[in-house]
């Protein structure tokens, strides 16, 4: 692999090249691109930020590589909040699956440390066709570094806005009642600030920073302690205790899923 790119971040370069190692070792000459973006290079990493990969291949990938670089990947991550080791989130496209651009594309394989207990029983997920690439080559093409390969606006189109608003809805719709967020509190009510504020300015930024933009809405004021709660977890100044206001937490999925589907479907 090439010399680690001096637009990453230090304090992730080793961790990041090994990653890269990795992925060249399964992937082989089918690996086309490799690109960090995520608050690694728009935003700054927080305590709990993830590194994010996007890993775009020639072709599909068979069963086989999917199982030993899944398996290969879990050495060089490590759960969020873990000394020395930040968690992985790496998602693999094909490049025919995804250029010309049509909605919804499909996702050759996602790494990440909700998957870790299923990776080590063996269980393996397929590809599916998946709603969120919209946002995040939205936000790979319009912030991310090339670590293998040419920047991400040469590689993949410009999603339209129909279809990123699409995309939107079709992310909250999965979150219906308190089994779709146990356990994920913090980074749902996250995910919906920043959803809310893509919503309603069609930009896309940080988790903290859509946070900060949502609680000077007084559309939000009735939740604000559910979104400070968050923040404060994501930003390592708090204990993430979500979990014991479950009321709160419900209250606000519910008033943030209407304030995004209000948005994205108001004539524009």
């Amino acid at each position: 692999m090439a010399e680690m790119n001096e637009y990453v971040p230090v304090e992730i370069r080793a961790q990041v090249s090994a990653a890269c190692t990795a992925l060249n070792r399964h992937l082989g000459d089918a690996l086309l691109g490799v690109h960090l973006f995520g608050s690694a290079v728009d935003g700054g990493l927080k305590p709990f930020s993830d590194i994010d990969l996007l890993v775009t291949v020639e072709d599909r990938v068979p069963q086989s590589v999917r199982r030993s670089l899944m398996v290969d990947l879990l050495h060089v991550s490590a759960p969020p909040g873990s000394a020395g080791l930040r968690a992985l989130e790496v998602t693999v496209l094909a490049l025919p699956e995804v250029v010309p651009w049509r909605y919804a594309p499909r996702r050759e394989l996602q790494f990440g440390e909700w998957l870790r207990a299923d990776i080590v029983a063996g269980v393996i997920e397929g590809p599916v066709n998946d709603p969120d690439l919209a946002i995040l080559l939205t936000k790979a093409r319009q912030h991310s570094v090339a670590l293998v390969g040419e920047a991400a606006n040469g590689w993949f189109d410009a999603v339209p806005r129909a279809d990123l608003v699409r995309a939107l809805l079709d992310t909250v719709a999965q979150w219906n009642g308190p089994d779709d967020w146990a356990g994920d509190e913090c980074n749902i009510v996250l995910a919906l600030a920043r959803i809310w504020y893509t919503a309603s300015t069609g930009g896309i930024v940080s988790k903290d920073h859509a946070a900060a933009w949502l609680l000077d809405r007084g559309e939000a004021a009735p939740h604000r302690a559910v979104i400070e709660k968050a923040r404060a977890a994501y930003l390592g100044q708090a204990r993430d205790e979500l979990v014991r206001h479950p009321n709160a937490v419900a209250a606000f999925v519910v008033h943030a899923r209407q304030a995004i589907e209000r948005l994205c479907t108001a004539p524009r």
